[in-house]
């Protein structure tokens, strides 16, 4: 321990087993997904009971105090159960995304030196073929069938406790390591993310005081974190049918169907989720009376989206851009009608995306971009006018990495006994203290006359018709970069129209004016956990080879 104060989140989850114990707390599709699912309910006594159960059995197994367990489970009411389980244990569990490929994976998780595994029949296949990676795995658990390997199975565990819940009193400090959370490496390598105790308990006040939940209400989630946070804030959630790595295919109907059906108030989910489902209730004039608010991340919401939704949705509902990190959750928000008052103008004429201001107790402030570490604060350059990297700090934030090390000092900056996190996102600050994104630092686009930031860019073509969303990219080595504009387009839309339109935009702009390169792509590659940030180093590579590709056929 490092210190004597004690969180009280651990107890959130059986004070509500107790005072609410017949209570829905998962309610997830089990039925066909080609269809309307059937749903089953978890009550949040049974999943107190079940992972009190998990937990005993973690401990008999070896899996207790700072135990680095790697969890590779599917979203659903066994995620959730093991989680708690391995919290109430102790153990330390290490989430990644599968999605982001097999030789990228086994690298980040070898690196965490894992001392137990639960996962799917899938999972441990890897784990066996891969031995190597994991040879100081002592403890299994596969959530499924084995297929050969020893351990246990996770439905050889009951639900139900054999003995009444054990008292973990000393609880943990503030400082100890809770979790760790790997980034998905869709803009550079992934690394893992140390979560403590203190950020936990951090993030579940800012969720409540930014969402203001009620344990009366329903949300429906597509990612687990802000599951595990709504539960322990002691409200229901829903789980309609969805792929992880494939958010952005999860069937609309599906949502509304969930949302109407259990009468959803929160509703979190990414801009690739959001989109189909707008144009769904449009097409088929559904209503969602009970929603009360919706929050939305992981990349900007398109302005057509949230004027949309305001026009299905009920007045009384909030919508909200939000902004965070796997090491900052949340970091800022902005509700639509702030945002739809002007600032998507300003947008179009090239200010980035307002991200809004930032939530209770985070701080965020704006630095010369340079790419160097910046051990200490003193070597930063604070900015005052002008865009640089954004930078927070805050009882939420993540103070260092367990892996790799070089990111500890590439990505945080001491000050005193307080640590600065560098989001690698660029942007500024404006004089009513809300943050514009412009894109991330690794991104820009460094040609001869000058620096391009690739939101900002952007935004300025995204009113043209016909265009469903564009991407700035860089071909070549800084600072002699030419800037390549990727155009995919609406379904149906006139190419050579739509570009002559973007042409044309471009001059309007002196942003935008020094673009002469445009490009139509087929489907722009986004990323694994929200399908909706655009992989423009990916589309940096192709353009370069469908430029040299141009080039070869004119000679």
């Amino acid at each position: 321990m490092t210190s004597a104060w004690v969180t009280s989140w651990q107890d959130r989850l059986p004070d509500t087993a107790r005072r609410r114990p017949d209570a829905p707390a998962v309610t997830f599709a089990d039925g066909p997904k080609t269809a309307l699912p059937s749903y089953t309910d978890l009550t949040f006594a049974e999943l107190d009971a079940w992972s009190e159960e998990l937990a005993e059995q973690f401990a008999a197994d070896g899996i207790t105090d700072g135990t680095r367990t790697i969890v590779l489970v599917n979203p659903g009411p066994e995620l959730y159960a093991i989680l708690f389980g391995l919290f109430k244990a102790g153990a330390v569990p290490v989430v990644i995304d599968p999605g982001m490929g097999l030789r990228p994976m086994l690298r980040c998780l070898a690196a965490v030196d894992p001392q137990a595994f639960i996962g799917i029949p899938q999972a441990h296949a890897v784990r066996v073929l891969f031995r190597r990676a994991f040879r100081n795995v002592r403890a299994t658990v596969t959530v499924g069938r084995r297929w050969g390997w020893g351990g246990r199975t996770f439905s050889s565990t009951g639900r139900t406790p054999k003995r009444p819940a054990q008292s973990r009193k000393p609880v943990a400090a503030a400082d100890d390591l809770l979790m760790i959370a790997f980034t998905t490496g869709s803009t550079g390598p992934a690394k893992a993310v140390e979560l403590t105790h203190g950020n936990l308990e951090a993030m579940l006040a800012q969720t409540q005081s930014m969402t203001e939940a009620t344990e009366d209400e329903t949300a429906l989630v597509t990612l687990p974190m802000f599951g595990m946070l709504y539960l322990l804030l002691g409200a229901r959630i829903v789980l309609p049918p969805l792929i992880p790595s494939r958010v952005g295919a999860t069937d609309p109907l599906h949502v509304v169907n969930a949302i109407n059906r259990f009468g959803v108030a929160t509703l979190f989910a990414s801009p690739a989720v959001l989109g189909p489902l707008l144009e769904h209730a449009r097409t088929h004039k559904w209503t969602m009376s009970t929603v009360r608010a919706v929050f939305s991340g992981g990349a900007p919401v398109p302005d057509s989206v949230i004027t949309g939704l305001r026009d299905v949705l009920p007045n009384k509902t909030q919508i909200h851009a939000g902004y965070g990190a796997t090491e900052a959750i949340p970091i800022s928000s902005i509700e639509s009608r702030e945002l739809l008052a002007g600032l998507t103008d300003r947008a179009r004429d090239g200010a980035g995306t307002c991200i809004g201001r930032p939530v209770d107790g985070v701080e965020v402030r704006v630095i010369e971009t340079v790419d160097e570490p910046l051990p200490r604060w003193s070597q930063a350059q604070p900015l005052d006018d002008g865009v640089g990297e954004l930078v927070v700090r805050g009882p939420n934030v993540s103070t260092r990495y367990f892996w790799p090390d070089v990111a500890n000092l590439t990505g945080k900056i001491s000050e005193g006994d307080q640590v600065w996190h560098r989001t690698g996102d660029l942007g500024w600050i404006d004089s009513d203290g809300r943050i514009w994104f412009c894109g991330r630092k690794s991104q820009r686009v460094d040609t001869e006359s000058g620096v391009l930031y690739p939101v900002q860019v952007e935004q300025v073509f995204s009113a043209v018709e016909g265009v469903a969303r564009t991407a700035l990219v860089g071909v070549g080595v800084r600072p002699h970069q030419r800037p390549v504009l990727c155009v995919e387009l609406v379904s149906g839309a006139d190419p050579d129209a739509t570009i002559a339109a973007v042409r044309a935009r471009a001059t309007e702009n002196p942003l935008t004016a020094g673009i002469e390169t445009v490009l139509v792509h087929p489907r722009f590659p986004v990323d694994i956990r929200h399908n909706a940030k655009i992989g423009r180093e990916q589309l940096a590579v192709w353009a370069t080879t469908e430029l040299d590709r141009r080039q070869e056929g004119t000679r």
